[in-house]
């Protein structure tokens, strides 16, 4: 597919369906972007005042398109009887991704950091894992292929839950002996059940799981990688082959699988992620390094609380933001394994040591922590036995609502410091705090 051009005075020539969009100076690519209305959306970048929309409105000289509706749709058809303003199709994200890596335009700046995009990782292990991250990490365990850079998260998770349906992998950890929600409901290929009766009771079955995990992860990455007509060939040749062989239950099932992706390429359409004002969040970021005494950029901030009953049913919980939002694909849970008496710097220093651990989550700029000095220190100590010295902390001590900042002598009280800075202080440890308890009271359920 190619762009299809024209001048920039003439935007309203633009047609109103889903596609790709993309600004132009000369043979310089200045910014590319995804809509469900390429007029609309448009048409918002040349009246919007956010300062990322006037450094290339201004230098553009032409724009360009790509269409990626479908020709057809089934009224009858939930998923394809929403008007194109709600909605943008599966082709029109892929493709925004593949163009975006292709090109690399000056003026996508949102997500011009590598760990500001989000990517899809596949593992390459027996029965493969995939999970959505911002910084693709290659030296693990075991070998991950990524897939990327995508724009939106949310877009991207409702994508890969839809393509689910089709292709049912794993997310979770295998051999727990006992069949989890997902693949109840038909979305994993069930590598839970290896370690159960029925696993041992059926020699076949880890083989039979192994290859269809496989084959599903496969044909995922093809996809998203914008190969769908290679993987709707092979879908349809597997089916040809069952049926020569008299193999009809499983022609049925590959026949199934054709009608369902091909239902949800041509139609299937995501909720567009509203874009926030950008310019709330770099006056916010302004403040933020004008705090920390730095000249990086601030984009990812992980906050961190505990909640327990006199060390009992301890829990942890990291909660992330992106750009001052929450970010719900990034937030985990922490089981404490500590016992005895309650203390609160060793329980977060446990929890910022595993979750240091996993640098396939990416790494924050900044972290913010429940606690003082000593929270403070320990979360310092963790950063340095990880050699990660580019990653800011602070610690709030709640009953006076003091900041503890890293680098500074003296905490500062919340209520003195900038409007922005003390809303989204408040609304980290709210949060963290909310989801902390949450798993608490859950532990507490079980007893």
């Amino acid at each position: 597919m190619k762009f299809k051009f024209i001048n920039k005075d003439n935007f309203s020539r633009l047609p109103k369906s889903c596609g790709v969009y993309v600004f132009k100076k000369g043979r310089q690519i200045l910014y590319i972007g995804k809509a469900a209305n390429i007029r609309e959306r448009v048409k918002n970048h040349f009246n919007q005042t956010a300062f990322r929309s006037n450094l290339f409105i201004n230098q553009a000289e032409k724009i360009g398109y790509i269409k990626t509706d479908s020709e057809f749709a089934d009224p009858a058809d939930p998923l394809t009887s929403r008007p194109a303003s709600q909605g943008s199709t599966i082709e029109a994200l892929i493709l925004e991704a593949k163009l975006i890596k292709k090109y690399k335009p000056k003026y996508n700046i949102v997500w011009r950091d590598d760990k500001n995009y989000f990517y899809v990782g596949i593992t390459k292990e027996d029965f493969p894992r995939v999970f959505i991250t911002h910084q693709p990490v290659f030296q693990l365990k075991f070998k991950i292929d990524y897939i990327g850079p995508f724009v939106e998260g949310r877009a991207l998770k409702q994508t890969l839950n839809i393509l689910r349906r089709v292709f049912p992998y794993r997310t979770c950890k295998p051999y727990s002996g006992k069949s989890c929600l997902w693949y109840q409901l038909g979305r994993c290929p069930g590598s839970c059940l290896l370690g159960s009766r029925l696993a041992n009771e059926m020699p076949k079955l880890e083989q039979a799981i192994k290859k269809e995990s496989q084959k599903n992860a496969r044909n995922l990455k093809k996809i998203l990688e914008g190969g769908k007509s290679q993987v709707l060939k092979g879908l349809k040749t597997e089916m040809k082959k069952a049926s020569k062989i008299r193999n009809f239950e499983k022609a049925a099932t590959v026949r199934d699988q054709i009608q369902a992706l091909e239902r949800v390429l041509s139609h299937a359409r995501l909720l567009e992620t509203i874009e926030p004002e950008k310019s709330d969040w770099e006056k916010t970021e302004k403040e933020i390094k004008k705090i920390l005494n730095i000249k990086k950029k601030v984009s990812r901030i992980e906050a961190y609380d505990v909640s327990n009953i006199q060390g009992q049913n301890a829990t942890g919980s990291m909660v992330t933001f992106i750009n001052g939002r929450p970010d719900k694909n990034f937030y985990r849970k922490f089981k404490i394994q500590i016992s005895g008496k309650p203390n609160d710097v060793a329980m977060i220093k446990e929890i910022l040591s595993r979750r240091f651990q996993h640098q396939e989550w990416g790494w924050p700029d900044l972290i913010l922590i429940d606690g003082g000095k000593a929270q403070l220190n320990a979360a310092r100590h963790c950063l340095i036995c990880q050699i990660k010295q580019g990653v800011k902390v602070m610690a709030l001590a709640k009953k006076e609502n003091k900041l503890y900042i890293e680098g500074k002598k003296k905490p500062v009280l919340l209520k003195k410091l900038p409007r922005e800075i003390f809303n989204l202080i408040l609304q980290l440890r709210d949060e963290a705090h909310r989801f902390a308890l949450s798993y608490h009271r859950k532990l507490r359920e079980k007893f």
